[in-house]
């Protein structure tokens, strides 16, 4: 279910001094901060808070990342979530939203890049996409919601041992590296993750 829209269409701000980051892995909540730290005076985790994680059973990056956003809010801080992932053109685009569970129970990211890899075979076309829907969610259900994309090229075997995820195997359009090998600063000027920051921050953020 989609967070209600507010009676005008004018964005609300965020104009607290505390945010709670709708997340329980490390390396995301840390980019997160990092993205957000000259906006934000103080960062809270799910992980932190002892928040459960909601099912997410949106359809879309975008329905997840509001379902999990009002579920940390309801705790009574603003809370941001984010729902991210690899949707790989020559697979119709997965696996999209289910990227994590591809690595099986324990999120293992080695094994949804090698999967990744075997189903596409010989398959030419590598071009692929990561996707990141954000959503600011305030207490009383109200959503700020964006999307940030950006295309590249997947690899084989993985380089590099920055980043999470399928970074290592993900070669942005324009570059050479994958993003498990360029600097984290670089990275987080480029990806899908800055895009949908660099919109929620114009939108949300004084």
């Amino acid at each position: 279910m989609a967070c209600p829209p507010m009676p005008d269409s004018s964005p609300r701000r965020f104009s607290g001094d505390t945010l709670v980051i709708a997340s329980h892995n490390r390396g995301k909540v840390s980019e997160i901060a990092d993205l957000l730290r000259v906006h934000v005076r103080t960062f809270r985790s799910a992980a932190e808070l002892n928040l459960p994680e909601p099912d997410e059973t949106g359809t879309s990056f975008v329905a997840n990342a509001e379902l999990k956003a009002r579920a940390a809010a309801a705790g009574g801080l603003v809370a941001l979530a984010d729902d991210s992932g690899l949707a790989v053109t020559a697979l119709g685009g997965q696996p999209g939203i289910h990227s994590a569970r591809w690595g099986g129970p324990a999120r293992d990211f080695l094994v949804a890049m090698t999967r990744v890899n075997q189903e596409l075979g010989a398959t030419p076309d590598r071009s692929a996409c990561f996707v990141c829907a954000l959503s600011l969610a305030w207490p009383d259900g109200h959503c700020e919601t964006v999307e940030g994309r950006i295309t590249g090229t997947l690899v084989w075997p993985p380089r590099g041992d920055h980043g999470f995820g399928y970074d290592p195997i993900f070669v942005p359009d324009g570059y050479d590296q994958t993003f498990g090998e360029v600097p984290p600063a670089t990275k987080h000027a480029i990806s899908h993750r800055a895009d949908a920051f660099r919109q929620l921050v114009a939108r949300c953020f004084p």
